[in-house]
């Protein structure tokens, strides 16, 4: 199994509401150490696909920038309509909305 196809599999397990670091997924996946090589994964996510590439952030809980604000706001739009809170500087509180495999949601 590729590198990224590990990635693909951790992020479809996180659930609705829920969020993970890109770090978080690379420890999970197998690939410690290895959160960029996630970022790129995430970039590359097939059109059309079951991933929800949106449930994953950075390590302080904000949207990565990719220098698109329309790409930002709608990352940020599909999250808000699962439930997720952003606080007024645009950050979510992985301590509220981490995803941690194993517990009950």
């Amino acid at each position: 199994m590729s590198s990224y196809e590990k990635i693909y599999q951790v992020v479809r397990k996180i659930p609705p509401g829920k969020v993970a670091t890109y770090g978080q997924i690379a420890e999970l996946a197998g690939l410690p150490r290895q959160a960029r090589l996630v970022g790129y994964a995430l970039h590359n996510t097939p059109s059309g696909s079951d991933i929800p590439w949106h449930r994953v952030l950075n390590a302080k809980g904000e949207i990565s920038q990719y220098g698109d604000d329309q790409w930002t706001e709608y990352h940020r739009s599909l999250l808000e309509s699962e439930g997720v809170v952003f606080n007024k500087n645009g950050k979510i509180s992985l301590k509220a909305f981490r995803w941690l495999p194993g517990e009950n949601h």
